[in-house]
C-alpha cells in the first residue's frame, strides 16, 4: 500500500515546519512540542460522566492515575477496566497527552479507564517506569471492590512505549497467576535491538526517526545490558505461553511494525489467542492522529471492540476464577 493522502499531509507539513528532532530540542522542549501535536491532529475529547486523579501512594513515591468513567458507577455492580500506559518512549508524554485516547477506550470499550502517569527517564531510568506500571497493576487489583472494578474483567494496554508496559505487565501477572482480559498493544516496543527490514527502511521520514529512537533510549537505559531484559524487550523472554489474549495494531510504515508481527507469531506460537492488525499506509503513533486522519478511526473502532469482545467473553465464561 502507498501512504494514506492524509498521512502524507502530516509529513509535508513536518518537513515544512522544520522542527528540529527530539536529541536536538532536549527533554524539555521535546514534551512540550509532543503536547502540542498531540493535541493538533487528535479527536475532540469526548464528554464522559466523570474523570478525575487518584493519588496512589506506593514505596518512596506517589503516582497519579486518572480514571475515566463512561457512565454513573454503582459500586455494588462491578465493571471491566483497562489498565493504560500512555507512549513517548518513555521520555515525553503523560496522562494528558494521552487524555482522548483514554476516553475513546472508556466510551467505545464500555470500560473504566485508568491511565498511569508513570515515571519518565532520563529524572527515572529503567526500570522505573515498569515498577509503577508492575506496581499499578498491583493498586488496581488490590483497590477493586473500591474502585467498581471486577478483578477478573482487568485489562492492560498501551501505545508505543506504553505498549511494552503493558507487554511486560501481561508477563509480570502471569508470573504471579494475576487474569487478565486481554493485553491491547498499540504497535508497542518490543525488540532489544532496532535492527529489522522495518527499522532499516523507515528510519528516516516517516516522523519517528532512526536517531530519535536511539536518543529515547539512551534517556531511559542504563546501560547496555538493560536492552536483554525482557521488561524492556519482550520478545527476548524465551516463553510466552499462558500470557492474557493479545489484540496488537501495527503500521504499516512505522519501524516497530516487524517486531510487532513477530510478538504476534511469538504469541500465536505458543497457544496466547492473538490478534494482530495491520493498518496499512499509518505512521507511528497513528492512533493519536484521528482527528485528522480518517482511516485511522478505524483502529479506534476496533481496539473498542476487542475489548468489549474480551470482557463479554471473561463475563460470560464460568470457568475463569481468581
Amino acid at each position: 500500500m502507498t501512504l494514506d493522502p492524509q498521512v502524507r499531509q502530516i509529513l509535508q507539513w513536518a518537513q515544512r515546519a522544520r522542527t528540529p528532532p527530539y536529541p536536538q530540542l532536549g527533554v524539555q522542549a521535546a514534551r512540550e512540542h509532543y503536547a502540542r501535536a498531540a493535541a493538533t491532529l487528535d479527536i475532540v475529547p469526548p464528554p464522559l460522566h466523570a474523570v478525575h486523579d487518584h493519588a496512589v501512594a506506593l514505596p518512596g513515591r506517589t503516582l497519579r492515575v486518572r480514571q475515566y468513567a463512561p457512565w454513573e458507577q454503582n459500586l455494588g455492580e462491578p465493571r471491566p477496566a483497562l489498565l493504560f500506559f500512555h507512549g513517548g518512549g518513555f521520555t515525553i508524554g503523560s496522562v494528558d497527552t494521552h487524555d482522548r485516547v483514554c476516553r475513546v477506550l472508556a466510551l467505545g470499550g464500555d470500560c473504566l479507564v485508568f491511565s498511569v502517569d508513570y515515571r519518565l527517564a532520563p529524572e527515572h531510568r529503567f526500570p522505573s517506569a515498569h515498577d509503577d506500571a508492575f506496581d499499578s497493576l498491583a493498586w488496581l487489583r488490590d483497590e477493586a471492590h473500591g474502585l467498581g472494578v471486577d478483578p477478573l474483567r482487568i485489562a492492560v494496554g498501551g501505545d508505543s512505549a506504553g505498549g511494552t508496559l503493558a507487554a511486560a505487565c501481561a508477563i509480570h501477572a502471569r508470573e504471579r497467576g494475576w487474569p487478565l482480559a486481554l493485553q491491547l498493544l498499540l504497535y508497542p516496543g518490543l525488540a532489544s535491538r532496532q535492527d529489522s527490514d522495518s527499522h532499516r527502511r523507515f528510519a528516516r521520514g516517516y516522523l519517528l526517526d532512526a536517531d530519535t529512537v536511539q536518543w529515547f533510549f539512551a534517556q531511559v537505559l542504563r546501560d547496555p545490558r538493560d536492552r536483554d531484559d525482557w521488561r524492556f524487550a519482550p520478545l527476548v523472554l524465551p516463553d510466552l505461553a499462558g500470557l492474557a489474549p493479545a489484540w496488537i495494531a501495527g503500521a504499516e510504515y512505522d519501524p516497530l511494525i516487524d517486531e510487532n508481527r513477530a510478538y504476534a507469531g511469538r504469541l500465536r506460537a505458543a497457544g496466547v489467542p492473538t490478534e494482530f492488525v495491520q493498518y496499512d499506509g499509518m505512521l507511528h503513533s497513528f492512533f493519536q492522529h484521528a482527528g485528522f486522519v480518517r482511516a485511522a478511526r478505524r483502529a479506534h473502532e476496533d481496539a473498542c471492540a476487542a475489548l468489549r469482545r474480551a470482557f463479554d467473553h471473561i463475563a460470560n465464561d464460568g470457568r475463569a476464577t481468581t
